[in-house]
């Protein structure tokens, strides 16, 4: 019988932690491995033949879109604009009433409620420039750090 209530006092603690986890991931931070070079040499650098590529995993918040004015320089992760079951990391690079000019745009004035947003690597980047302006109901999280695990 002690083995019993052993056991079950475990499965208690493992699920209870487990539920505790899983509320912080989903509601106020976690960390999130980045993938591609789009943001490179910000996330994941590599040398000059792409061969080496370092992983980097970063912490992010999400609690910001109930409290945080996003600002030029932030680094947001949303949902793609082509495919919503996808996740990009972007820099923003405009705000609601700036002129944005770019090769396949005339000039934009990002509108309320939008933000553009560029990779770091632009040569390697399917961003704004690409598909316009990207609407905050989009964003999920803003980053807070970053940490290389080469």
């Amino acid at each position: 019988m002690g083995t019993v209530n052993f056991l079950w006092n475990l499965t208690k603690n493992y699920i209870t932690l487990g539920l505790i986890g899983l509320t912080v991931s989903d509601r106020y931070a976690s960390i999130v491995p980045v993938g591609g070079i789009s943001m490179s040499p910000t996330f994941n650098p590599h040398d000059s033949s792409m061969r080496s590529l370092t992983r980097d995993f970063v912490v992010v918040e999400k609690l910001c879109l109930e409290k945080y004015k996003f600002s030029l320089g932030d680094v947001v992760v949303f949902s793609s604009p082509t495919n919503h079951k996808e996740k990009n990391m972007k820099r923003i690079t405009a705000l609601p009433g700036d002129l944005v000019s770019t090769p396949h745009y005339d000039a934009v004035v990002i509108s309320e409620g939008h933000c553009w947003v560029e990779g770091d690597n632009q040569a390697w980047s399917l961003d704004s420039r690409s598909f316009g302006p990207v609407c905050y109901i989009l964003l999920h999280i803003h980053l807070l750090m970053k940490r290389n695990l080469t």
